[in-house]
């Protein structure tokens, strides 16, 4: 079997799976135990005024929660709306108090409405969960210095984006991509960005060893059926890495070259 390990879990699924957006909790559900995920990711609830910060559960905790039963999930709690380092480890604080688990995707970013990845505050953070024994999966810009850095300080996987966030625009940082699997020794989680069973195979052909989903299963138009076909694509994607996928062959710095699938035998030369 072709197992992913992170830190102290095995998974023999590589696609992960977010849980927002769902219009039901039983649709997401659904869709979960189609795609045949092992790790799903739950948002924290912010509250606004810092006096009522202690007062923080997890979000949706007494339903979402029921609805993500199972042995073999893993249920992994991230820390959006985090804005600094400080915000970012006194929510996974509250998440490993919450859900007995020290597993946490590290979530930094400032601006609300683009949810980009704060590269400093997100490696200060790091730095101070790991110490902490917490296992980190930090999201970030398709940055393979930072990537490295962040392994370097010990964190469990590290999780670039494909895309901005919730905009299913693809692989848009493949180049950078293909850097950071080529350099890193710890898992390479592709997340965000992916908005097409095709965009979670192009990252597995890559060499990713897992990609996260969420906007593109959620909004469909069947999100149980969609995430069948990201299970199936992830799956296809991993089995053509594996397999060593053949060159492009190019004649000239234009037309690709043909290349005949059988030899050219003599009897195609002689003349009727």
């Amino acid at each position: 079997m072709d197992h992913l390990k992170i830190a102290d879990k095995v998974f023999s699924s590589r696609l992960f799976m977010g849980t927002g957006k769902f219009g039901q909790l039983t649709t997401m559900r659904a869709a979960v135990a189609a795609a045949g995920s092992q790790l799903v990711t739950v948002a924290l609830k912010r509250m606004e005024k810092p006096e009522d910060t202690e007062r923080e559960t997890m979000a949706g905790r007494e339903n979402i929660i029921d609805y993500l039963q199972g042995p073999d999930l893993q249920i992994l709690p991230n820390t959006s709306g985090a804005r600094n380092a400080r915000e970012a480890v006194f929510a996974a604080g509250l998440a490993r108090e919450a859900l007995q688990t020290n597993w946490i995707k590290l979530e930094v970013h400032p601006d609300p409405k683009y949810l980009m990845p704060d590269p400093v505050e997100t490696l200060k953070a790091a730095a101070l969960l790991v110490k902490e024994g917490f296992i980190v999966l930090p999201y970030i810009h398709a940055d393979p210095v930072l990537c490295k850095r962040l392994e370097e300080i010990g964190t469990a996987a590290v999780m670039p984006l494909g895309a901005p966030i919730g905009s299913n625009l693809g692989l848009l940082t493949k180049d950078f991509l293909r850097i950071i699997i080529a350099q890193a020794s710890v898992p390479v989680i592709v997340d965000a960005g992916i908005g097409r069973p095709s965009d979670a195979a192009m990252a597995m052909e890559l060499g990713a060893d897992a990609v996260l989903v969420n906007t593109a299963i959620a909004t469909a138009g069947a999100p149980e059926l969609m995430a069948t076909a990201f299970k199936q694509a992830v799956i296809a994607g991993r089995l053509a890495f594996k397999a060593t996928i053949a060159s492009i062959q190019f004649q000239g710095s234009i037309a690709p070259m043909p290349i005949p699938s059988s030899p050219m035998t003599a009897f195609l030369d002689e003349t009727y």
